[in-house]
């Protein structure tokens, strides 16, 4: 089976904070699961290196674009590396490679009819002497009255156009601007109305929820045609005569990142890119909520008009991760960085939190009182614990090596159905339900340690003791390979003490007599100082 993954694309403008991570990360739990299973995988990503808050920051910060770019680029790969996500290709749209391939498929779509020519009015900041992008332009949305930029109101989710906003202002100097008639090239997005409403109806059963509600406002309301090209200094040039002025709107020349993403990986890694893209591959697209239509209608449009009939198949939508209570804003720096936070705590234990956490059917929060709790309590204090009190036992008394014992029924007949049950809700991407599931398990075999008591038959019957400890190894190989996808860095570190190797997505079941490696702590307790502390530094850092 082949199966094929998309991340959204990060605004390469400023550090990730844990909102993009609560929404990314369960592509690469997806992902790793399909490789344990044995299925081909092309998971891809990159940074969004063309965004105008891009250029804003250039602006205010009097450097280049492509410097903001380069140091945010390789600031995201630096995180994605250290929470140890399993990206085959993660690119950058300003690419050379992703540029062509980009005017290529404007070229082809043109050609096709499916790109015309259009005068329009746009708006202009006679102050700044220029027409303003979209993000340049600030107003009241028209659909909720919420203040809302020219391209989408974060509140309601509406994708808008600048002259539906009413109260404008620019951005850039705050004045009023006005309105003025330009040439832009339109993409038909109207004469995708029927495609994209059959493909939601065939696949809906396995997009989350408010991917369906909000697709299904858009058709209701009717698609209309969208603008392709702006009057910008950054971007890709428009392969249009006539227009060649003109940048692609960083819509299109994101959301085509996953296809040429993959043409760039298949040409690098000699491999073909075809077998992702075809019907009978399988295809996730895992973002949040805000950028649902782009993903769920703008992507499935573009890819189709191009010729392709592979449309999203599951569409994996969080919702919002809040703060301490409080919504993320980047602007009064109420927010939690990535760059901070992984080099200060274990990447499990992060990954663990954001999935356990995680804002899959309503918005969720994150609050350093429950992270440090959860590490102590889940981690450390239950799947932690049972591991390393199990192999320390096992080393202490039975000379380091995995002992003789019989695997129990029930504990056998559990795991089974766990690789069965685990597996199904990672792909309809319930990945919350399926840690809780597989930590329900732990502490059961905590208790079935408890139980058998080995501390006493150590001493007075032998053969049961070797029964318990051998039990407890056998769960807890199996913890590590269900728990692989999840968490990768400790599932490594077990798989190694035990001598395991291979992946594969069943019951695995450790030789009696295989020397146990040296063990080491799993997870470090939290002092609950950590909590005081963080909270002083984000109510600190932020006013």
């Amino acid at each position: 089976m082949n199966i094929f993954i998309g991340g959204a694309w990060p605004y390469a403008n400023g550090s990730l904070h844990i909102g993009h991570i609560a929404a990314l990360l369960p592509g690469d739990v997806i992902a790793r699961y399909y490789r344990v299973k044995g299925d081909k995988v092309l998971y891809v990503s990159g940074s969004d290196c063309h965004g105008t808050p891009i250029s804003i920051r250039a602006k205010r910060e009097g450097v280049l674009p492509k410097d903001i770019a380069d140091k945010y680029h390789a600031e995201f790969k630096r995180c994605f590396e250290r929470l140890n996500f399993s990206y085959d290709y993660y690119g950058r749209t300003d690419d050379e490679f992703h540029k062509r391939e980009v005017q290529e498929a404007i070229v082809l779509l043109y050609n096709k009819g499916l790109i015309y020519e259009k005068e329009v009015e746009q708006i202009y900041c006679q102050h700044c002497n220029q027409f303003l992008p979209d993000r340049y332009v600030e107003g009241v949305c028209p659909k909720c009255h919420s203040i809302a930029r020219g391209d989408q109101c974060d509140n309601c989710g509406a994708l808008l156009e600048p002259l539906e906003l009413s109260d404008r202002k620019c951005k850039l100097c705050n004045s009023t601007p006005i309105v003025k008639n330009t040439k832009q090239v339109y993409f038909s997005l109207s004469k995708f109305q029927n495609t994209i409403k059959e493909n939601l109806d065939k696949t809906q059963s396995n997009w989350r929820v408010n991917a369906v509600n909000n697709t299904e406002r858009y058709l209701s309301e009717g698609l209309c045609d969208r603008a392709i090209s702006r009057d910008l200094s950054l971007g890709i040039d428009i392969p249009i005569q006539g227009f060649r002025d003109k940048k692609v709107y960083v819509w299109i020349d994101a959301v085509l990142g996953y296809l040429t993403m993959s043409k760039k990986w298949a040409f690098s890694s000699q491999k073909s890119y075809e077998d992702f893209w075809d019907e009978n591959a399988t295809s996730y697209y895992i973002h949040g909520k805000d950028n649902i239509p782009f993903h769920s209608i703008i992507l499935p449009a573009l890819i189709n008009g191009i010729g392709y009939n592979k449309l999203p198949d599951r569409i994996i939508s969080s919702e919002y991760l809040t703060l301490e209570g409080k919504k993320i804003s980047t602007s009064n720096n109420w927010a939690v960085w990535l760059p901070d936070i992984i080099e200060r705590y274990n990447s499990d234990a992060l990954r663990y939190f954001f999935i356990i956490n995680a804002p899959e059917k309503r918005d969720t929060d994150f609050s350093w009182r429950e992270f440090v709790n959860s590490n102590n309590g889940e981690l450390l204090g239950a799947y932690g614990n049972l591991v390393n009190r199990t192999l320390v036992f096992a080393k202490k008394y039975f000379d380091s090596k995995i002992p003789n014992g019989k695997v129990s029924i029930n504990i056998k007949e559990e795991i089974d159905n766990l690789y069965e049950v685990i597996g199904n809700l990672i792909e309809q991407g319930n990945l919350k339900v399926a840690l809780e599931k597989i930590f329900e398990f732990i502490r059961s075999i905590n208790k079935y340690f408890d139980e058998n008591a080995p501390w006493i038959t150590v001493k007075d019957n032998f053969e049961a003791c070797s029964n318990t400890i051998y039990n407890c190894i056998y769960s807890i190989a199996n913890l590590a390979n269900l728990l692989s996808p999840f968490l990768p860095e400790s599932s490594g570190k077990i798989k190694a003490w035990l001598a395991i190797s291979g992946n594969r997505w069943e019951n695995i079941e450790p030789k009696y007599g295989v020397s146990i490696d040296e063990v080491t702590i799993l997870f470090e307790r939290l002092d609950k100082k950590i909590i005081e502390k963080e909270e002083y530094s984000l109510v600190n850092s932020s006013k």
